[in-house]
């Protein structure tokens, strides 16, 4: 049996946050984490990632529950302001965008790092979605003058395929002119480029290094690759950050254990492999066979699997795979069958020999004796994150979509490199992901590619999102946003939003801390805002108003009338029955998949009745204004 002599691995623990949001969809309900908790007390992981990412966006949205009081009741049980903190409690934040999906200037980043450092988080692992070093300047100062610990998180992406190359917009030559390349030397993201973004971010002032593979594209031996070079060259912690989607990620933990990183990133059973991280039970097991000390308490950790199994039934509306859940299985009482055991010992054998492809092969063999999900060969041709695609799947099926989804994972190649080659993590995992959606509904439609824009999409191709990885071509740029000039984001023409007295006399946002949430998520705020006020009315209210139920006659549509081109919820009107507009006037606004979309005028035209409200939601198709004959 093969051992290796290095340190303690640390342990970041994903499972409630990038674990539920990669496998379920960030559905976790606070009253599920309330009954974690005690568990999680004992485990001595080093770090748990509680917070950030989806999590402020998603618990609003989809569970009507507060941001704050989430991290306020996490960081309570494991006394993360006290001395000896349980476990560092960490979120992710997207540098420039935040916990959001656009660039927010310093005042917001500065509100909210100051907020969440006051509320207990301990690490803020921050990150640019573009690997734009200028985003992520301000995140690591700010959170180090609050006494948080900066992890400075370096997004991991792979050059186009060869077979991906031959698109309509001549990528490859174009990529070749702008850069100077001789014809051998097409490749963009070499280990150099990932060493050089790290070094720049420790120089910043990150107290943790991370290469964060949020699309699970890190082969074992680029695994081996990057963070040998990383502990050659960076003085700080090294993290790995996986998911096991298209097949690699527990191979290249292996490897990373076996070339020295200081922390892997791991979910407790049933949260684990699929689009999600590793398990840490298959990572122990590996290193107990190498000799090498987890610094977790598997005790603890297995009180926490048994608990997370009704967890995971309770999330069964979004779980891809709850008719085949892995089994069940206890590293520290169970035995595992003598075949399974040598694959593990031929794993290790073949990660410190090599060869990449007896590692995977032996790696596939216990994930499937496990029940783990199979390679996901979709999302592996897609180059995609399992939260990208966990979310796409989710918001189609909601809108009633799914026939769309092949086609919209088949078209994200071509869309990212169209916007720069960009790294696919939220927000641009989002902003690539809706759109290829729409050029799907494009070709569905018959029209060209790109005839339908989000918002986001075009603020990304302007240079609003910051420097792309290659220079996106200026005539593409024209196409999509009327001008080749790139222009980036301009923070002087952020405009607070407003705070309104409502009908009971109350401010919208009572606090701090819920203004913050509006700056930070204006539509879904609003609505989350509204009800507490509303929700305290009531509750003020010494008799309750009876409802009077009204009978509507509902007059059929005669007239021509716009439909929608993707399902969605509609959150703003700008027109009116009979009101006259022209062609290319902006008549509403509507968002799917998180993301903003503009539905204009056809044509000249006069408006007859807007047929939905805001805050309906559509579904594709659905006839959103009829106009007079």
């Amino acid at each position: 049996m093969a051992t290796i002599t290095r340190p303690k691995l640390k342990i970041r623990d994903l499972t409630l946050r990038d674990g539920q949001q990669s496998l379920f969809a960030t559905r976790m309900s606070q009253a599920t984490i309330d009954r974690l908790l005690p568990y999680y007390e004992d485990a001595h992981f080093h770090i748990m990632e509680v917070w950030g990412g989806a999590v402020p966006d998603s618990v609003m949205r989809y569970l009507d529950e507060s941001p704050w009081n989430r991290l306020r009741t996490i960081s309570k049980a494991m006394d993360s302001k006290g001395q000896h903190p349980k476990s560092l409690l960490s979120a992710l934040s997207r540098g420039r965008n935040l916990f959001g999906y656009v660039p927010y200037p310093d005042s917001v980043l500065e509100g909210f790092y100051k907020e969440a450092v006051d509320n207990g988080l301990n690490v803020m692992r921050i990150f640019d979605a573009l690997n734009d070093i200028d985003n992520v300047r301000e995140s690591i100062r700010l959170i180090n003058s609050l006494g948080g610990i900066a992890d400075g998180a370096v997004c991991y992406t792979v050059d186009p395929k060869p077979e991906n190359t031959s698109d309509s917009n001549g990528f490859i030559s174009r990529l070749k002119n702008m850069l100077g390349l001789a014809p051998k030397a097409e490749k963009i993201f070499t280990d150099a480029y990932f060493v050089e973004k790290a070094k720049a971010m420790e120089a910043l002032g990150a107290k943790i290094i991370t290469l964060k593979d949020m699309a699970g594209l890190v082969t074992p031996s680029r695994a081996a690759s990057i963070i040998s070079a990383l502990k050659r060259e960076v003085r700080v912690p090294v993290d790995f950050h996986t998911h096991c989607t298209p097949g690699y990620g527990l191979a290249s933990s292996l490897m990373a254990i076996i070339n020295g990183v200081d922390i892997l990133d791991t979910n407790i059973w049933w949260f684990g492999g699929g689009s999600a991280a590793p398990a840490i039970e298959l990572i122990y097991i590996f290193c107990q066979r190498m000799g090498v000390e987890v610094e977790a308490n598997m005790e603890a950790v297995g009180r926490i699997r048994k608990e997370l199994l009704s967890a995971r039934k309770e999330l069964a509306d979004f779980d891809l795979n709850r008719d085949n859940m892995p089994v069940d299985f206890d590293p520290l009482n169970d035995t595992l069958p003598a075949e399974i055991a040598a694959c593990f010992d031929s794993a290790i054998q073949f990660a410190m020999s090599g060869d990449e492809e007896g590692l995977l092969d032996m790696c596939h063999r216990i994930e499937a004796y496990f029940h783990f999900p199979k390679p996901n060969e979709l999302v592996k041709t897609a180059e995609v994150p399992g939260g990208m695609y966990s979310n796409m799947v989710a918001q189609l099926r909601q809108l009633k979509s799914e026939d769309l989804l092949e086609d919209a994972m088949r078209l994200i190649p071509m869309v990212r490199r169209d916007a720069g080659l960009i790294p696919l993590v939220t927000p641009t995992s989002q902003i690539v992901g809706s759109q290829a959606v729409l050029v799907a509904l494009d070709r569905k439609n018959g029209k060209p590619d790109y005839s339908t824009t989000s918002n986001q999409f075009i603020s990304l191709v302007k240079g609003e999102y910051g420097h792309t990885p290659v220079p996106i071509d200026p005539a593409f740029r024209e196409k999509i946003t009327g001008s080749p000039i790139e222009t980036p984001y301009d923070v002087s023409s952020y405009r607070k939003p407003e705070n309104p007295i409502l009908e009971n006399g109350a401010k919208l946002a009572s606090n701090s801390e819920e203004y913050l949430l509006l700056e930070l998520l204006p539509n879904v705020a609003n609505g989350f805002l509204r009800k507490r006020r509303s929700e305290e009315a009531a509750e003020q209210a010494a008799v309750a108003t009876p409802v009077v139920e009204e009978t509507v006659t509902v007059e059929p549509i005669t007239g021509p009338t716009l439909v929608a081109p993707m399902g969605g919820k509609v959150i703003a009107v700008n027109v009116k029955d009979g009101q006259a507009v022209k062609k290319g006037d902006l008549l509403l606004t509507y968002e799917a998949m998180k993301m903003e979309n503009d539905v204009e005028a056809e044509a000249d035209a006069v408006v007859k009745r807007v047929l939905v409200n805001v805050g309906e939601v559509v579904g594709t198709d659905a006839p959103l204004v009829e106009f007079m004959d």
